[in-house]
């Protein structure tokens, strides 16, 4: 068992694949409750946004800014045009084809990352990852701090914008019903459409932070949707607060998992172990507070 100093980078490490899962995870629940669609393809758009960006820097010598900022443009557009093109059609399907839709988009963007930029290894390097600070004898770098202190500014800003605003309003009451929201005279494609893009924006965001924390490789980062999935489900697709805090949860456990030796070859388990265990409970109490109530 490594003993507790051990630990200590792996707290900083999971701090902020925590915040880019829970940065994630807000994204997709924010468009489900406006479409109904879970976007397993968000990990696909972030990941070909990333080596766009990389592509830029490093082959067409475009400064590091203006190549950000195209990775993150890049994961509204293609989210947008999507939601443009096929959200209507899907409007009315099981949520299940919805989802299933966007799995399609997922394998064809990954087609298209194999064959343009195949399987060589790559690496983001962010000018914030070179500069930070100590706590407790750990180097804690920029981008480490941002992707945590991003997460929560959005998370809040996002709880704020749903709460506040006239899109907000209309978004939380096409959750609850499409149609009577369509009758009262809310914009339901132009509402959706701001969804879809807003979701898009954070995948590009997502993206660029994660491939400098676990590197630039498309299926990898494709994958750790999953782990943003989980945190999504926990919140049942519906609670953003919910969904940050196991987002951070669980890139937490999963860190800290790494330097058990006899359990590390597992820790790709995490996010389903956490998840199944927090819909046992949160099923448990349902049932309790029912029970109570009919007695």
């Amino acid at each position: 068992m490594p003993s507790l100093e051990d630990f200590k980078p792996f707290v900083v490490t999971g701090l902020a694949l925590g915040g880019v899962y829970a940065l994630s995870g807000v994204g997709m629940v924010v468009l489900y409750r406006a479409t109904g669609v879970l976007n397993l393809a968000f990990g696909a758009v972030g990941a070909m946004g990333a080596l766009l960006a990389w592509q830029l820097i490093n082959v067409n010598s475009w400064a590091q800014g203006p190549a950000f900022l195209v990775c993150v443009l890049f994961g509204g557009a293609v989210t947008l045009l999507y939601g443009v093109l096929f959200g209507p059609p899907l409007s009315g399907r099981d949520p299940l084809v919805k989802a299933t839709a966007t799995l399609g988009l997922a394998l064809i963007l990954l087609g298209i990352m194999d064959l343009v930029w195949s399987d060589k290894a790559r690496s983001m390097i962010l000018p914030t990852s070179n500069h930070g600070f100590e706590v407790s004898d750990v180097f804690v770098n920029w981008t480490e701090v941002i992707a945590l202190g991003f997460a929560l500014a959005v998370m809040t800003v996002t709880a704020l914008f749903l709460r506040f605003t006239k899109t907000g309003t209309a978004m939380r009451a096409l959750a609850n019903d499409r149609e009577i929201t369509a009758t009262l005279g809310v914009p339901v494609r132009r509402v959706e459409a701001a969804a879809w893009l807003g979701s898009g924006l954070v995948s590009g965001a997502s993206g660029l932070l994660l491939s400098n924390l676990v590197g630039l490789d498309a299926a990898t980062l494709t994958f750790l949707v999953i782990s943003s999935l989980a945190a999504t489900l926990i919140g049942r697709l519906r609670s953003i607060t919910v969904t940050f805090i196991a987002g951070i949860v669980i890139g937490l456990v999963n860190a800290l998992v790494t330097p058990i030796v006899s359990i590390s070859q597992y820790r790709d388990m995490t996010p389903f172990v956490l998840a199944t265990i927090a819909l046992l409970v949160l099923s448990g109490r349902r049932g309790s507070a029912l029970a109570g109530r009919a007695g």
